[in-house]
């Protein structure tokens, strides 16, 4: 899937195993239903239709009997198939997490009975102990595996990362800005990723129609996601945006160095149950990176030396403070501090 446009990518089918390798790897591609429309119930569905799609290509590996099986969550519905299929290979069992899906489901609103809250932390701490490892991406995240009842012994912290090969500074304009066909003088800030809830992406738009009569400031949205139709419309009509689909990944290091000033909203509510994996990817690129982050959060601590930090959900603190790196290169220039993990 492309996931960040809800698409089954091109060349590939929701209906159809394939297989590929790459360096000498071998890759299976299982079956996923990919819904048109997103919704709490669906998401489930989608999630389901992989966990079942996959475990026939997990019980195929049983015959060589592999030492360690990995689980990534999202998805957590993959926790049984993995757990049976190490008991059986008597393999270790290592679940590595990058977004606590349940809690943050609740405390984002996209799941409300607090019926169904109870049984799905009872069956997600259930399934954590059953492992050997828990891994997280922050200290805060591995902190709260431990809350939610494994050994402190089992559990590891594992940052996420950037590859400063392909990420890194370009010593010169960015070929997107006459692919845009935007001026030297002007100052970009581009959104690049998923438009989902979590992002907070409408206190963005709110930023951005403040910004309307700054004629130096051009916004550019490029990905995809649940929350697009509602950013477009928000911003339907200001002349200081454009919107872009999901760029190819040989095109990325491009696309971020096409900012002056990299944006990143967050909902308050999210802190501390999952770490924006682009951040690496801003931070690498040496370009000046405003967040929207609480004091006291994994997520404050990791932009606060190497950016600036706005309170979240705060249209106006984050529409002011673009407004002034803006107006001044030095500012910018002192928050440009390549980065290449966040812990």
């Amino acid at each position: 899937m492309c996931a960040h446009e809800w698409l089954v990518s091109t060349g590939f089918a929701w209906w159809r195993y394939q297989r590929e390798t790459r360096d000498g790897v071998s890759l299976w591609r299982a079956l996923l239903w990919v819904p048109v429309r997103l919704g709490g119930v669906k998401r489930m569905l989608h999630l389901a239709s992989f966990a079942m799609s996959s475990l026939p290509l997990l019980a195929c590996q049983t015959f060589w009997r592999p030492d360690a099986m990995m689980l990534i969550a999202p998805t957590l519905m993959c926790a049984p198939d993995i757990l049976t299929l190490s008991r059986v290979t008597r393999a270790s069992a290592w679940l590595h997490i990058q977004d606590y899906e349940v809690d943050a489901a609740f405390d984002l609103g996209l799941l409300k009975s607090s019926r169904a809250a109870r049984f799905a932390c009872w069956l997600e701490s259930g399934l954590l102990k059953r492992f050997d490892a828990v891994s997280s991406i922050i200290k805060q995240m591995s902190s709260r595996a431990t809350l939610k009842g494994i050994d402190p012994s089992r559990v590891v912290c594992l940052p996420n990362w950037v590859d400063v090969s392909t990420i890194f500074p370009l010593a010169q304009p960015s070929d997107y800005r006459r692919l845009l066909n935007i001026s030297a003088q002007q100052k970009v800030v581009p959104y690049s990723g998923n438009m989902g809830a979590k992002q907070g992406i409408e206190t963005l738009a709110d930023a951005v129609a403040m910004l309307a009569e700054r004629s130096d400031l051009t916004f550019v949205f490029c990905g995809s996601g649940a929350a697009k139709a509602d950013l477009i419309e928000r911003c339907a009509g200001l002349p200081n945006c454009m919107f872009l689909p999901l760029q190819p990944t040989d095109r990325l290091n491009e696309l971020l160095n096409l900012a002056d000033i990299h944006v990143l909203p967050q909902r308050g509510d999210a802190a501390d149950l999952m770490m924006p994996s682009k951040l690496t990817g801003m931070f690498a690129s040496g370009r000046t990176t405003v967040a929207m982050a609480r004091k006291g959060t994994a997520f404050y601590e990791a932009v606060a030396p190497r950016g600036v930090v706005v309170p979240p959900d705060n249209a106006k603190a984050l529409a002011a403070a673009i407004s002034v790196l803006a107006g001044d290169r030095r500012s910018r220039a002192r928050s440009r501090q390549p980065c290449h993990a966040v812990a």
